[in-house]
């Protein structure tokens, strides 16, 4: 490691989520590369001020969280350590967006970050109406990809939620279609772990879903799609094609 690491301007660590073996592997990287390179690592739930506590120059060290399938996937979330210096997390974005990512700040530490906790947040509820009878694993699949799934992937919750509230945008959707949804909020699941018989009718009915496609198979699908909407959203990102406003 120490020879591979002698010259780089940065490394991106995937090591097991152990906190004792992250915090030892920070240690050695620090040890192995120079002074003004950056460290990242793509944990998704151990805090960089964890990782950075036996650190010589914890400074250089940050979270660069990519999202799965990561060669694919545009998404890296950028966080700081309690030791990580501001210039890092500049450098870090800057690097991460001139190899095509789309990289996003979190200003604070939180576990599983962000993404990881909105699916998290919708994954909790799904599992909640599956159990409770309201619909089965194949139709909570339907549910979210072939409608707000669908939205999702042209623009966020927040634009999309402007779309919603007409001409008179945001403000209309708040003032107006706010209250709805926080009694929505007020009936979600409190469902807060996996029973083994909500566990077991999950993965029956994953595999009836799949219909015998193993998961390379799925994983082709899945990836040629993803492919399509790439391309797709790239033509309404590009500054030359957007139309222009009036």
């Amino acid at each position: 490691m120490k020879k591979a690491l002698s010259n780089a301007d940065l490394v991106q660590e995937n090591g097991p989520e152990r906190p004792d073996f992250k915090v030892k592997l920070f240690a050695d990287m620090d040890a192995a590369t120079p002074a003004d390179s950056i460290i990242a690592s793509s944990s998704s739930g151990i805090t960089m001020s964890v990782m950075q506590s036996a650190c010589q120059h914890p400074e250089r060290s940050v979270i660069g969280h990519p999202f799965n399938p990561p060669h694919m996937i545009p998404l890296v979330e950028v966080v700081g350590g309690a030791k990580t210096s501001p210039e890092t997390i500049r450098r870090a974005m800057e690097f991460y967006a001139s190899i095509g990512k789309k990289p996003i700040h979190l200003r604070k530490e939180v576990v599983g970050h962000v993404a990881n906790r909105l699916q998290a947040a919708l994954y909790r509820e799904v599992v909640y109406l599956i159990e409770q009878g309201v619909l089965d694993v194949a139709d909570s699949d339907t549910a979210v990809c072939w409608g707000p799934g669908l939205r999702w992937g042209v623009m966020g919750p927040n634009m999309l939620f402007h779309l919603g509230g007409g001409q008179g945008g945001i403000q209309h959707f708040i003032e107006h279609l706010s209250g709805p949804m926080a009694s929505w909020w007020r009936d979600l699941g409190p469902l807060t772990e996996f029973s083994p018989q909500i566990k077991q009718t999950i993965i029956d009915g994953v595999a009836q879903e799949a219909e015998g496609r193993s998961v390379d198979q799925l994983a082709e699908i899945r990836d040629e799609v993803l492919l399509g909407l790439l391309q797709l959203r790239a033509n309404y990102t590009e500054p030359s094609k957007l139309p222009k406003a009036s």
